[in-house]
């Protein structure tokens, strides 16, 4: 069964086309991986996915809800978390905050709530310390959780953010290069951690560079040149296809 179903996606800007016409389907408890050289068009398709650009043409639909239009609040409130390439957490803010952060978008009390500190936000603002610190348990990472975000490493910067995905509970997660700036140990452990998250029942789309953690974790592939889509199959069929190779190893490479 199809949870996200993307229908002939597109996007230009100016004159360069970054996205034409994509599409392809994800469906529910899935590991699906996008990949392709620099420039093929991953991020510009993840930000269509998950609001932080209008498509110009095609249609984005989750669970049956129409996602393409929608604002990125909107998008994560319909259960569809990401990250992000270059990480992006609040410097001001300790490790636990930021996850708390992630959380609020599953939070009922409003503003004026909020302004006139009613008991309510108390007990909600409570669960939303519990949850995020539940999630940092299963990430194993709330030893840190008074640490300020500037103080961490690289690598727990990038679990942080991963856990700040995760405390909204989403039903879908898309992750921008996870692996990105991780070693050799690091990027094996994102891969037990991937699966383990797919494990929850959470669905999985993921943009990444590193084939081995790709083809290791992914049940289909989705491979993006010059913005259009190549391949759409299982690893073994995307490692042997032709068009796939040229592109990174003839006379396409970028």
């Amino acid at each position: 069964m199809a949870l996200l179903e993307v229908h002939n996606l597109s996007k230009r800007f100016g004159g360069l086309q970054a996205v034409k016409e994509v599409s392809f389907r994800v469906d529910q408890g899935m590991i699906k991986a996008v990949i392709g050289p620099n420039g093929a068009g991953k991020t510009t398709l993840f930000n269509l996915v998950s609001g932080f650009l209008v498509p110009d043409s095609g249609a984005v639909t989750f669970d049956g809800r129409q996602l393409h239009g929608q604002g990125p609040h909107h998008v994560a409130a319909a259960g569809v978390s990401r990250t992000f390439q270059h990480i992006r957490l609040f410097s001001r803010m300790t490790a636990l905050e930021n996850v708390m952060v992630g959380r609020h978008v599953r939070s009922g009390s409003g503003f004026l709530a909020g302004m006139l500190n009613l008991p309510r936000t108390w007990r909600e603002e409570g669960d939303i310390r519990e949850r995020a610190l539940a999630t940092m348990e299963f990430l194993g990472i709330a030893g840190f959780a008074g640490a300020e975000a500037t103080g961490l490493s690289y690598g727990q910067q990038r679990s942080w953010e991963l856990a700040r995905a995760l405390a909204a509970e989403p039903r879908m997660l898309l992750l921008d290069e996870p692996a990105a700036g991780l070693n050799m140990r690091e990027t094996a452990d994102l891969a037990k951690l991937i699966t383990r998250i797919r494990g929850l029942g959470i669905t999985v789309l993921i943009v990444e560079h590193d084939m081995s953690l790709v083809m290791n974790i992914s049940d289909e592939i989705v491979v993006l040149s010059y913005g259009e889509k190549i391949a759409d199959d299982r690893p073994l069929a995307i490692q042997k296809n032709p068009d796939v190779v040229r592109v990174y190893l003839g006379e396409d490479e970028c």
